[in-house]
């Protein structure tokens, strides 16, 4: 049996613009990152779980953390996907902000059991970003 986890940590999207990223992310989320370099932006959700993007191809060779020890290399290519949770009933001002800053609305999904409503849109990298509150997943 494995140890107990006590949730997701962080999601991390690969980016080849980090600065059309970061605008982006910026604007949606409405709140400067806590780390920005040129490599790495990272943004700290209501949660404690981060959104990390790096910039593609940056992370191919391993990382040194001097006296802490050495992250290995990662990265991804194409359009993945990733949900961020959102207060209930919150769907009508999550879709009026989204128009607001551009994005439009790429799906709706009503979803059985009341489980409420997700929304999807795109980022300008071609990731899958969807909007939903946190119970979609309760007594799956």
């Amino acid at each position: 049996m494995a140890p107990a986890l006590s949730g997701l940590l962080e999601t991390c999207l690969y980016v080849d613009d980090m600065e059309r990223a970061r605008k982006f992310y910026l604007r949606l989320l409405g709140q400067e990152p806590v780390v920005t370099e040129e490599r790495i932006t990272v943004f700290r959700l209501a949660d404690g779980t981060v959104l990390i993007l790096f910039r593609r191809g940056s992370t191919l060779e391993p990382v040194d953390v001097p006296g802490a020890g050495t992250i290995p290399p990662h990265d991804g290519s194409g359009p993945l996907h990733f949900a961020l949770a959102i207060p209930e009933g919150s769907e009508d001002e999550w879709r009026r902000h989204l128009g607001e800053i551009g994005v439009a609305v790429e799906s709706e999904v009503a979803w059985s059991k009341g489980r409420g409503r997700s929304l999807y849109f795109r980022d300008p990298h071609g990731h899958c970003g969807e909007l939903a509150v946190r119970r979609l997943w309760q007594g799956s």
